[in-house]
């Protein structure tokens, strides 16, 4: 079983839902805009993907946030502003029973991971 994490009204999660769905892939889903992020599960994606992959500089969000909030420039901030504002994150988070990581969808890519 994979565990997703996104924001469950999202467009890309709900096409990541229903991908999952149609191709028989049991899922978990946390979703960050209302049971947040640990700390330490974020850290441990920045150390594993990048502060900067995680971070969705096209959303609404990212937009809305003042430049001294946009000046991310170490995991440390990273990490606090995406605590703060989850919905920063990109979507979705999908980690795999073996404890890979994999952001964004994508159909091809989701079908390589997951299986």
């Amino acid at each position: 079983m994979v565990k997703i994490y996104g924001i469950k009204n999202c467009d890309t999660m709900k096409k990541a839902f229903t991908w999952c769905e149609s191709n028989h892939i049991a899922y978990e889903f946390h979703d960050y805009k209302k049971l947040g992020v640990p700390r330490e599960r974020l850290v441990e994606w920045c150390r594993t993907l990048g502060w900067k992959t995680l971070i969705n500089t096209k959303g609404v969000t990212w937009r809305k946030l003042s430049p001294a909030q946009q000046a991310v420039s170490t995991q440390s901030q990273a990490v606090a502003l995406m605590m703060e504002f989850p919905s920063v994150i990109r979507r979705p988070v999908v980690e795999s029973a073996s404890g890979q990581f994999l952001v964004g969808f994508d159909p091809t890519m989701f079908d390589s991971f997951v299986r």
